[in-house]
């Protein structure tokens, strides 16, 4: 199954620095894990905010939920989720 992810991050302005670091790069090895994986297959930065939009393409819901409730910087994400269907005019390749 594809989903559509809009993660918007909002970390708090007086976390220290070396929590935020750690929180940052904890969540880019679990990212690149997942992408590795196929899981998480496109991920694109938001031009001018902390916010991304990525496509994950994983077996239900629940896994879904597993793979997000797991990301270092969820406690301090807003997250909207898409469920994607294929579209009848798109051409393979």
């Amino acid at each position: 199954m594809l989903f559509h992810v809009r993660m918007d991050v909002r970390l708090p302005p007086d976390l220290p620095a070396p929590a935020r670091d750690d929180l940052i790069a904890r969540e880019k090895a679990y990212s690149q894990e997942l992408q590795r994986k196929g899981k998480w297959p496109q991920i694109w930065r938001i031009t001018g905010e902390y916010a991304n939009f990525s496509v994950f393409d994983v077996e239900d819901n629940d896994e879904l939920h597993g793979i997000l409730s797991n990301l270092p910087l969820f406690p301090f994400m807003d997250i909207h989720v898409t469920p994607l269907a294929r579209h009848p005019s798109k051409i393979d390749g």
